[in-house]
């Protein structure tokens, strides 16, 4: 009944309205599609996979006709009553184009390539090369360099800019659907910027041009014959299109493998913080707009942003002259800046802005991956000693430090049991976190939290802004209404 009092909302308009008439495609692709239908590739890959450690002999009844058979067969595989482990090959199928035919380099997908013991490159006119080395990979962009040796120069295709492409602007697909090979699709760019958490860096082209799996690594083009993205993944509760595409922009596209050429490996921006983004709660807190720039609720020690004077709290609202409308455009900007240069950001700080210069470091992969703690300790809670916003709450000591696994350097009040009705219990706080600020001030006594309470209500304020952090040194803001 919904649906329907809905297209009654929209229809009774529109049938009071001018006729529209529908946009008319592209007459024909078909002579920008021959041109380019040589440089895209079918990609197919193998690897071993190790078989189980034995299969149990089947069993057959006693005195049964084929029991010397099996008897005899299976002691011949390796005896025992078990089969000995049996490697098989896997196959996979994938598509990837060609940009430049002298050298012999194709672009792909990593997750098209990974694992792969062999890869083959399959062109148009029936022949194969082996890939003689994978010049680099990126996994945060998804992205794939490979290297084979042609015994004359290939047809190779050029990148657009994905920045002069408009949502409703013609794009084709051209890829390997489901092993079908020299595949063509057509549709529009259906919107740009999207974030489907793929990763850190997502910036996709969103088309409704037909993709499918067997897709992955082919290009797409605007209606000049040039690249303005790698066709990465699909939305679909059926395995198949159902127009919902995504592309890495070929802007990201050229940087990631200019890069993978020169170096091997991308070499990305790193200042050093945990961010997160700001909520209506949390903005109410800090005096805010929802979803203004990036909340710092840590800083790596000895990082760049440490170096520069960034404090967990502070609202980074501008980096390098550019706006941070966002928790996610951060680290975009930042992975995008040279490793190096030196760059002012500026910062909200209790109300006030400041301006700091910080040094861009280089991104490690292994950054940020603390051990985890161990699950038992989690799930020991300390005795409580007073209960404040439906928090049992206790002192920090040592004993506790070594208890749950906290560095000496951590000081504030551990939590213990939390009441299921209070709303500190919907902000995703655990028992054996710790509570290291309030207000952004530093908390050592259930006293001190009370006292910061207080003062939010003299103000008005509706919450409190507590920094939590956890045993594997993980911190995040949180608010907690009264």
């Amino acid at each position: 009944m919904r649906a329907a009092a809905v297209a009654s909302l929209v229809l009774g308009p529109m049938l009071a309205a001018s006729p529209v008439h529908a946009q008319r495609g592209p007459e024909s692709v078909a002579p920008i599609a021959e041109k380019l239908i040589d440089a895209v590739v079918n990609i197919s890959t193998s690897q071993v996979a190790k078989g189980p450690e034995g299969v149990p002999l089947p069993q057959v009844p006693k005195g049964s006709p084929f029991e010397d058979f099996f008897e005899d067969f299976f002691n011949k595989k390796g005896g025992g009553g078990r089969v000995p482990p049996q490697d098989r090959k896997v196959s996979s199928l994938g598509s990837g184009f060609v940009i430049d035919g002298t050298e012999g380099l194709v672009v792909t997908n990593n997750h098209v390539i990974e694992g792969a013991d062999e890869i083959i490159v399959n062109f148009h006119d029936g022949s194969k090369l082996k890939v003689d080395k994978v010049i680099g990979r990126d996994t945060k962009a998804d992205l794939a360099l490979l290297k084979v040796t042609p015994k004359k120069p290939l047809v190779a295709v050029n990148f657009g800019s994905s920045a002069d492409i408009k949502v409703g602007d013609w794009v084709m697909a051209i890829g390997n659907p489901f092993g079908l090979g020299g595949t063509l699709t057509v549709g529009i760019i259906s919107a740009k910027q999207r974030d489907i958490n793929a990763g850190p860096y997502d910036d996709f082209l969103q088309t409704d041009a037909a993709i499918n799996k067997g897709n992955s690594g082919g290009p797409l083009f605007n209606m000049a014959g040039q690249v303005v993205g790698v066709n990465t993944a699909i939305i679909s509760p059926t395995g198949g299109s159902i127009g919902i595409g995504f592309a890495v922009p070929a802007d990201t596209v050229t940087a990631v493998i200019s890069q993978l050429k020169e170096f091997g490996q991308v070499k990305r921006g790193w200042l050093g913080v945990k961010i997160q983004s700001i909520s209506e709660d949390i903005g109410e807190s800090l005096g805010v707009p929802e979803n203004t720039g990036a909340l710092v609720a840590g800083v790596t020690p000895d990082s760049p942003a440490a170096k520069a004077g960034v404090e967990a709290g502070d609202v980074i609202l501008k980096f390098d002259g550019k706006d941070v409308t966002t928790m996610r455009g951060l680290p975009k900007l930042v992975a995008q800046s040279p490793i190096g240069k030196a760059v002012d950001i500026e910062v909200l700080r209790q109300g006030q802005k400041k301006t700091l210069s910080v040094t861009v470091g280089m991104l490690d992969d292994e950054e940020g991956n603390p051990a985890p703690a161990a699950e038992e300790k989690k799930d020991e809670a300390p005795p409580a000693s007073s209960t404040v916003l439906g928090l049992s709450l206790l002192p920090l000591n040592d004993e506790m430090r070594s208890r749950f696994g906290f560095d000496a350097k951590v000081k504030g009040l551990i939590v213990g049991e939390i009441d299921p009705a209070s709303a500190a219990a919907s902000k995703n706080i655990r028992p054996g976190d710790v509570i290291t600020e309030a207000q952004q001030e530093p908390v050592a006594t259930p006293k001190d939290l009370e006292t910061a309470i207080e003062k939010v209500k003299k103000t008005g304020g509706k919450s409190v802004l507590l920094l939590v952090e956890d045993a594997k040194g993980d911190t995040r803001f949180v608010a907690i209404p009264f």
